[in-house]
């Protein structure tokens, strides 16, 4: 009886020990993060969000962030050989078709994960082959994705008519959340 008994309190000491070096190394969030999350900021908490860094455009000449003030932006980070990233294109395809006459611009951001990413004429074909009709920017240097606090592939930003953060979300999943933000975004005036 007591080695179980010794044997338990030694199970339970070292769950508590992997919790607590988990938790102040960072490692909960890290794991956390991998599952998708998600923060939606109310308009008094919002910043303005970073001008995107210089890069090559695709379907689009050059967007500037002050130059799209009145209409709610989506900005994507991803990269086209990451599997999440394809698997969350069908729900942003599918808003920038529906919500583009009601004021939706959307922008993907490109920040390679790989060397072969970094290839213009390379991504120029998957925007293409994937069907991408929306603004594809490069963030080789990933001057952008530093400005973002970007941490993952995917991570999708929405933008108020302000140019104010208002929802952030990293991995995949959570697109009823995000259509519902798009609507309630594209409804607000125009203050």
């Amino acid at each position: 009886m007591d080695r179980r008994r010794n044997m338990l309190i030694g199970i339970v000491a070292g769950v508590v020990i992997v919790a607590a070096l988990s938790y102040v190394t960072g490692l909960t969030k890290l794991i956390r993060s991998s599952f998708g999350s998600s923060a939606e900021y109310k308009s008094s908490e919002s910043v303005t969000a970073p001008e995107l860094a210089a890069g090559d455009w695709i379907n689009s000449e050059p967007l500037k962030l002050n130059e799209l003030r009145g209409r709610v932006v989506l900005i994507e980070f991803w990269t086209f050989g990451c599997i999440n990233c394809r698997n969350t294109l069908p729900f942003v395809k599918s808003w920038a078709d529906r919500y583009r006459e009601k004021g939706l611009t959307v922008i993907g951001v490109h920040s390679p994960e790989f060397d072969e990413e970094r290839n213009v004429e390379q991504l120029r074909r998957e925007v293409t082959s994937l069907g991408i009709r929306y603004a594809v920017v490069t963030d080789n240097d990933y001057q952008t994705w530093s400005a973002y606090h970007v941490e993952a592939w995917p991570t999708t930003f929405l933008l108020d008519k302000q140019g104010r953060i208002r929802w952030m979300h990293q991995g995949e999943g959570s697109y009823d959340e995000a259509e519902r933000l798009i609507q309630k975004l594209l409804a607000e005036k125009d203050t």
